[in-house]
């Protein structure tokens, strides 16, 4: 009885300080509809590119080949901007429940550490992107994505469940192996932000969430 005792403490003052330096309260169903989010992402942005190449360039002849292309980034960019959005609103909204029902606080030390750590690789690849668009690097730029996502979630894992870690280090195998296959960058970017996502996010629900 008193060893159980003293295991139950051992176990107590070790979840204690896990709370005090990792924000645990991140919600697995906030992955799932992450994923979800960016497969319709990638469904619209797969049409609006069979719609461009279903264009018959002879009607045409008096548009502006650059303007077109113009058009179609900022096309995919409105999607991806839609994506990430709607994907960011429902994190937090999730987080938020997850936390208030654990009695944890939502921005404190552990969360404001996460994501800094997560934002730094983050942004430093968005702005990346943009300079291989610049430079006409535009086919690299789903793999980039992919890599410096990855890059965020092993940066940021220290600071809340170490399984985030594994997820980033497939993000990163995935874009490394998508820089092979040029043109089916769209697929790979589906297969990571998508199928990875809700993969994870239902593993997460089962083993932290599920009661």
């Amino acid at each position: 009885m008193e060893s159980n005792k003293y295991l139950e403490d051992i176990s107590e003052i070790k979840n204690m300080m896990s709370r005090s330096s990792r924000f645990i309260s991140l919600s697995g169903l906030s992955g799932v509809m992450a994923g979800v989010y960016a497969l319709i992402g990638a469904f619209l942005a797969k049409l609006k590119l069979q719609a461009i190449a279903n264009i018959d360039w002879h009607d045409l002849s008096g548009e502006d080949p650059i303007k077109i292309e113009t058009g179609l980034i900022m096309d995919l960019f409105v999607i991806a901007m839609g994506v990430m959005v709607m994907a960011i609103a429902t994190g937090i909204v999730l987080t938020m429940y997850k936390a208030h029902n654990s009695g944890e606080k939502i921005w404190n030390i552990s969360s404001q550490r996460l994501v800094i750590n997560f934002l730094i690789p983050l942004v430093t690849g968005g702005l990346f992107c943009i300079i291989l668009y610049q430079n006409g690097f535009s086919s690299l730029i789903s793999s980039t994505t992919l890599i410096f996502y990855g890059l965020a979630c092993v940066n940021a894992s220290k600071y809340t469940l170490g399984d985030v870690r594994y997820m980033g280090m497939a993000f990163i195998i995935l874009g490394l192996i998508s820089t092979q296959f040029v043109g089916y960058g769209l697929y790979f970017w589906a297969l990571g932000f998508g199928l990875c996502h809700i993969v994870y996010g239902a593993l997460m629900y089962f083993k932290y969430d599920r009661k």
